[in-house]
């Protein structure tokens, strides 16, 4: 994404030519200020669980100085976020754009990022005899030299932290190998697996080990300790060679090669899937894509924080649009890649008051060393974007919208409409999140014509996808069982799943998910709820009665769902366990149709940008 102020600016004279032109406005805005002023600006003070960290030091509250400063600020920023929000007349991008870069310059303008109005850095400062702002300034050039030039904060001690070693550990093999990936494939850990394989498609943005962190909090080792046979792409950290890379080509030479990879190896004619970010974004391109030719290779797929509907983006789309994709695709052109602390420096900017200025405040006006943190020891081992495959992604998806408009999108000479993907789904959102807002991936779920179960996690893009059963942490949605319409019976429940089911022990608390029998939990195509029973994966008895046929968005679905303690996985499990076939002798790595290349996690995922 392009670093230039033109669009901040343009954005911002937006709206205050429109405010110009509305006195009337102005004035009222003007006494909503004082009235602001008069009352202490403060907003009721934020939960327990949710304080505002930037003041979190109790001179804060209990200094008068400090305290009004504090409560000046929160009454600017709030009032100058209102006033952007409220300016009439401005198209919807620009109005975005408008209040995205009021958010960051209000972020920046907290007096807790200014070392003389912090109480914290001033009295580190003192105890330490100013040692700690000297600690801050060799931090700060440090990080300057490890960005060459650039400014890469560093937001943990990468220092704790090997893959192989305390991260990336479930053990595996590279069983193959192309230009754009490996494939790896894990060894198991039961004696018998479901017959069905499993491929994971991770995001090429950052590295797939966040789907395989530690052992306790492994997305991966828990699926391989269930009895999947759990294969997963490791995406090449590309370079200037890639330069001609595709979306299509990460389709054809990527996700293709790789089910036909694990077709080989496993003897097994259907794959079951798992994509996730843009991962699962071209795990739909792909679902389209063999649609279109009548290729039953995939046998169900799970989408995890995925967009295909881009009309609500969310904020990453304040980036997006003709005059910043040009120029940033002309910024590609010289490199050919979109360099891995630009896409990362993107996304910290979505969440800025919690991924950029505590760690300036920490590093740099405290001179502390970042804590560790294997989640943050992923998020700044950034990857290449190759230009070609990037430009299009921007542009054909996010800009145009075209993966949902059926035909509007070819890849590799077949048009794409995902309302010919009938295999059945399990879509998966997170409530707070900021790269894939939980209504745009409802939204897309809308365009399938298969049975789709919509779930949603609390929590954000990557703590409420990798938050495993142990932790006990967040809540999830799901949507009420439904009554089966052939016989007035209300579904059943793993809540109520005899003892002597397959997978009682991992069912017995969740009262949430439909009979092993049903498909009663999806989303209704677009009203189409007939073609859910002449779907061949879908149940006879299915009725699809809670999804979008009688939920117009994300809203009305939430408002209906049931909340539940703890972690999806196991929801998840269930839902995946009854689409992958019967129990047979476990999958050894090399004993299949492919040969191992080299132990998990591999050589790509060793490729770094910035050093340690």
């Amino acid at each position: 994404m392009n670093a230039s102020l033109e669009p901040m600016r343009r954005a911002f004279l937006e709206v205050l030519l429109r405010l110009a032109m509305d006195p009337q406005r102005m004035l009222a805005a003007g006494s909503d200020l004082w009235e602001r002023s008069l009352r202490g600006g403060v907003p009721p003070e934020p939960a327990p669980s949710a304080p505002d960290r930037r003041f979190r030091d109790p001179a804060w509250r209990e200094q008068p100085f400090f305290d009004g400063l504090r409560r000046a600020y929160l009454t600017g920023a709030g009032w100058l976020e209102d006033l952007v929000a409220q300016a009439p007349g401005v198209d919807r991008h620009t109005a975005h754009q408008a209040r995205f870069y009021a958010r960051q310059l209000t972020d920046a303008l907290s007096p807790s990022n200014f070392p003389a109005l912090n109480p914290e850095v001033l009295r580190a400062a003192r105890e330490s005899h100013g040692l700690s702002l000297l600690k801050g300034m060799e931090a700060l050039c440090q990080d300057l030299a490890r960005g060459q030039g650039q400014l890469a904060t560093r937001m943990t001690d990468r220092r704790t932290f090997r893959l192989g070693e305390n991260l990336a550990t479930t053990p595996g093999d590279v069983v193959h190998e192309e230009r754009l990936f490996q494939l790896i494939q894990y060894r198991p850990t039961t004696s018998t697996v479901y017959r069905q394989p499993l491929l994971v498609v991770p995001p090429w943005i950052n590295k797939f080990y966040i789907l395989d962190l530690r052992p306790e909090n492994s997305f991966v080792r828990w699926a391989v300790e269930r009895g999947y046979t759990v294969f997963l792409i490791s995406w090449v950290n590309p370079d200037e060679t890639h330069a001609d890379v595709d979306w299509e080509d990460y389709l054809v030479h990527g996700l293709i090669a790789a089910l036909e990879a694990v077709s080989r190896a496993t003897g097994e004619e259907r794959v079951s899937t798992l994509g996730y970010c843009i991962g699962g974004t071209l795990l739909a391109s792909g679902l389209a894509w063999l649609a279109a030719q009548n290729d039953p290779l995939v046998a169900s797929a799970t989408l995890l924080t995925t967009q295909v509907d881009f009309s609500e983006p969310g904020d990453l789309g304040a980036f997006v649009d003709a005059q910043q994709l040009e120029r940033l695709e002309a910024h590609m052109r010289e490199r050919g890649y979109l360099e891995g602390l630009e896409m990362m420096t993107t996304f910290n900017l979505l969440r800025a008051k919690d991924l950029v200025w505590p760690f300036v405040v920490n590093n740099y006006l405290l001179g502390r060393e970042p804590a560790p943190s294997d989640f943050l020891a992923w998020s700044t081992d950034p990857t290449r974007m190759p230009a070609r495959a990037h430009a299009t992604y921007l542009r054909e998806l996010y800009l145009h919208n075209r993966l949902v408009q059926p035909g509007a999108l070819s890849l590799a000479g077949i048009p794409l409409d995902l309302g010919r993907v009938k295999t059945p789904l399990y879509v998966q959102a997170c409530r707070e999140d900021h790269i894939a807002p939980f209504r745009s991936v409802y939204r897309g779920a809308r365009h399938y014509r298969g049975p789709v179960r919509f779930v949603l996690a609390g929590s954000g893009h990557v703590a409420g996808v990798i938050n495993p059963p142990s932790a006990n942490r967040y809540r999830y949605w799901v949507p009420k069982p439904r009554p089966v319409a052939s016989s007035g019976n209300a579904t059943a429940s793993p809540g109520n799943a005899p003892a002597s089911a397959p997978n009682a022990d991992v069912f017995a608390s969740h009262s949430n998910a439909v009979a092993s029998s049903l498909d009663a939990d999806g989303i209704a195509p677009c009203g189409k709820t007939d073609v859910i029973a002449s779907t061949p994966d879908a149940s006879a008895s299915s009725v699809d009665a809670d999804g979008i046929a009688s939920h117009a968005d994300a809203d009305a679905w939430l408002q209906d769902a049931e909340e539940h303690p703890g972690s999806w996985w196991t929801d998840w499990e269930y839902w995946q366990s009854e689409r992958s076939g019967e129990r047979v002798p476990a999958r050894i790595p090399g004993e299949g149709g492919l040969r191992i290349i080299e132990a998990a996690p591999g050589r790509y995922v060793r490729s770094r940008i910035l050093p340690e």
